[in-house]
């Protein structure tokens, strides 16, 4: 079709100028075989389906394609289509001449709407040279100007009345009897003549219409040789746009080597990269892929990088969700030779794949750097660092032009974490390729300045793992043998730090593999210091159940410390875990006695206010009337109860990894009651202030009994045991963990209430 308009627009006014009187059959039977064929063009578009530009959708339903051809382009299709002459022919039986039909021949220029899409198209094809078809539509458009200007021009002189006064009569006398090519190449010679602004003067304007067209012609070659070079030159610059910014940056970079007076070495190393720089820019498709949606991005990625991340020591035997979930999250990059991946020290914020190339791990020796290592395609950089959370400990530099998948180190950690099996599966993986190498062994996770005798245990960097709560490979590390009770340079043990981050798997990986849950640190803090001054209840309660069985003084400890430091908030939360307020520490002090010998008045009100004894040193340090209203507030054998939900859902969790086939703690966590000498309202009326006992829940009322008669000294077989409002409970079952229990000795005193009520 554009070359049936090129036609038209090239016969259009050939025909009008030079055929006026005589038309040419052949070219008249061209014209009516052009037209037939637009015309079936006209009726095949009612079938065409469009893209609405408002919705960027096909249409395919024919109503509304040929509701949108018949109310745009179809009136000017149709009149650019009918053959005017041949109309008037077969109306009159004769051929029409004249200026009417001049006219109405020039509706075939519509068609040139045609082209214009053409163009349009195949610039945006990438099959073409976006510069050969530019410069194909310029050169397209300058021959049709050009064409008509030289047509109409002709025709001026042919309409002239005195065909001796115009510029071609001037030059050709009885110029119409001449050869039609002639007269045709004279009239283009003069319209390109006169658009390239040579102007010969052999072919020049005589009369004063002639003048009028040239001056118009001249104003409309302005605005077309102003376009024409435009476009040129922005086709030549764009060519050479890379060009010049490299050799702009050259020169820059040539500049500061001067001006800072640097060494040879270094202008050739400035140099060398830059010059690779711009070679292997093209090879960067890393800003081709984030321009593209995120799904075809992760379609494009596991087809580019899956087989190479599949084959990497660490992802062997990984779930492929992981593997894909992984490969999602990784970006490549070309790095050129001698550039530096990874610096000494550097954070260990990214993890690197070797797609191809070879990179040089570097260590730095009295200032002089050895090659100990060359990693090659499918190794991986950076990933000891990643796992334990420490500065890189080498340099990685490239040393040829490599492809690198860059990582994420948090990608890394939250993809090991979501499942178990695939956390454990790398954690082996690591362990035992670092095993099988011998420059990188084991010792790259170690602490700088260890032991001198090599003793790994002593210089392992347990710390670290057990800060990221990394229990997988913690317990991995402690399988091989390592101390579980290495301390840092305050003497933070692994347990210290996992208590006070509240990594509670952590926790009890070190407790399964003994660890020595006693140690202080250089401030006088255990693990279980650390847990409840930062309120992970969950692992108190695992910790001080271990160090209760070691230990039978740690409540009173604890209760001591805090009175000491008067730590009020800690003092609490110990008292809300359940720790009796009279426990005695390995001194035989009491809290109350140390927050007495301390001068801490605000501890002894807290003290007394959660049961703790009133003996004649408190009554002597509180006045009395405090003291009496301090004991009057206070509930009989009144603590700050533990939330249920918490241990159970502690007990729950353990109980979960039982039945999984993992270790169990006995005992743990298990339901407590407070049990207390007397009838609640007896107590009360008398103001008992002597303390209950806490104990672990029975699994029967005699059992209770009998603990209950060891613990208050007399025969509790046929005691009574009620609840806070005097209701008797005939049955373990319905005692609930942190209840409140009361042995009655004298069964008759419920009795005695009960008929003095009634009376």
């Amino acid at each position: 079709m554009v070359i049936l308009v090129a036609y038209s627009v090239w016969v259009c006014p050939f025909e009008i100028s030079f055929l006026d009187s005589s038309p040419n059959k052949e070219l008249y039977i061209a014209d009516i075989i052009v037209d037939i064929f637009f015309a079936v063009d006209i009726v095949l578009t009612f079938f065409v389906a469009y893209i609405d530009s408002r919705t960027q959708l096909l249409v395919t339903d024919s109503r509304k394609i040929a509701t949108r051809y018949l109310s745009t382009w179809f009136l000017m299709d149709v009149a650019s289509t009918i053959p005017f002459e041949t109309v008037a022919f077969l109306i009159t039986g004769r051929h029409q001449a004249g200026v009417s039909y001049s006219v109405l021949g020039m509706l075939r220029f519509w068609r040139l709407r045609r082209v214009k899409s053409f163009f349009t198209r195949i610039e945006k094809d990438i099959r073409f040279s976006y510069f050969w078809v530019r410069c194909a539509r310029l050169l397209f458009v300058t021959l049709i100007l050009a064409h008509c200007a030289g047509c109409l021009y002709y025709f001026l002189a042919v309409k002239y009345p005195h065909g001796g006064k115009t510029w071609i009569g001037s030059a050709i006398p009885n110029f119409k009897e001449t050869s039609l090519w002639i007269r045709y190449i004279s009239a283009l010679y003069w319209s390109i003549t006169t658009m390239t602004t040579v102007g010969y003067g052999d072919l020049h304007a005589v009369n004063t219409l002639e003048m009028v067209f040239i001056i118009f012609y001249m104003l409309f070659n302005l605005g077309l040789t102003a376009y024409i070079i435009g476009n040129m030159t922005n086709l030549v610059v764009e060519a050479t746009r890379r060009t010049m910014e490299f050799r702009s940056s050259i020169e820059v970079a040539s500049s500061f080597v001067s001006r800072n007076q640097l060494p040879p070495r270094l202008k050739d190393q400035i140099l060398a990269y830059m010059c690779l720089r711009f070679k292997a820019e093209s090879l960067n498709q890393q800003q081709l892929i984030e321009q593209l949606p995120k799904t075809l991005c992760k379609s494009i990625r596991q087809h580019l990088f899956m087989p190479t991340v599949e084959k990497v020591y660490l992802f062997k035997g990984v779930s492929r969700e992981i593997l894909l979930l992984l490969v999602a999250d990784m970006k490549a990059e070309y790095i050129p030779p001698r550039e530096d991946v990874i610096m000494h020290n550097e954070a260990p914020d990214d993890v690197y794949i070797i797609v191809s190339g070879e990179v040089e791990k570097i260590d730095c020796d009295k200032g002089k750097e050895r090659v100990v290592w060359t990693f090659k395609s499918e190794d991986m950089l950076g990933e000891v660092g990643a796992f334990c959370s420490r500065p890189q400990i080498s340099t990685y530099r490239t040393k040829t032009l490599s492809q690198l998948l860059r990582l994420k180190t948090s990608s890394l950690i939250e993809a090991m974490k979501m499942r178990q099996e695939d956390n454990v599966i790398m954690i082996k993986n690591f362990l035992q390729h670092h095993n099988k190498l011998k420059d990188l062994c084991l010792g790259d996770l170690f602490l700088e300045g260890g032991e001198e005798d090599g003793d790994l245990n002593m210089s392992i960097n347990l710390l670290t793992v057990a800060s990221t709560g990394n229990a997988a490979f913690l317990n991995e590390l402690l399988k091989a043998g390592l101390d579980p009770d290495i301390g840092d340079s305050k003497g933070r043990t692994p347990l210290h730090i996992a208590a006070s981050r509240g990594h509670e798997e952590c926790v009890v990986v070190l407790l399964k593999h003994a660890c020595n849950i006693h140690l202080k640190d250089m401030n006088g803090n255990t693990a279980l210091w650390e847990a409840i001054a930062a309120k992970h209840h969950s692992i108190f309660t695992i910790l001080y159940h271990w160090a209760s069985i070691s230990d039978s003084y740690i409540a009173g400890d604890l209760l001591c410390m805090a009175v000491r430091r008067n730590d009020l908030t800690v003092a609490k939360e110990l008292l809300k875990r359940g720790l009796h307020v009279d426990s005695k520490d390995r001194h035989g002090l009491t809290a109350i006695q140390v927050a007495i010998a301390e001068n801490h008045i605000d501890m002894v009100r807290l003290l007394l206010m959660n049961g703790a004894e009133a003996n004649d040193t408190v009554k002597n340090k509180i006045p009395s009337v405090n003291l009496n209203d301090i004991l009057q507030k206070r509930e009989v054998g009144h603590r700050i109860s533990m939330p249920d939900a918490l241990d159970k859902d502690v007990l729950r969790r353990h109980e979960n990894e039982q039945e999984h086939g993992g270790e169990s703690f006995q005992g743990l966590c298990v339901p407590r009651v407070s049990i207390y000498k007397g009838h609640p309202l007896a107590r009360r009326e008398s103001h008992c202030t002597q303390p209950g006992r806490l104990i672990r829940l029975p699994n029967s009322l005699v059992e209770l009994k009998n603990i209950a008669g060891k613990k208050f000294g007399f025969d509790a077989t046929d005691a009574l045991v009620v609840d806070g409002g005097g209701a008797e409970i005939d049955s373990i079952e319905v005692i609930r963990d942190n209840d409140k229990l009361f042995i009655v000795e004298n069964p008759d005193y419920i009795c005695n209430k009960t008929d003095k009520k009634q009376k």
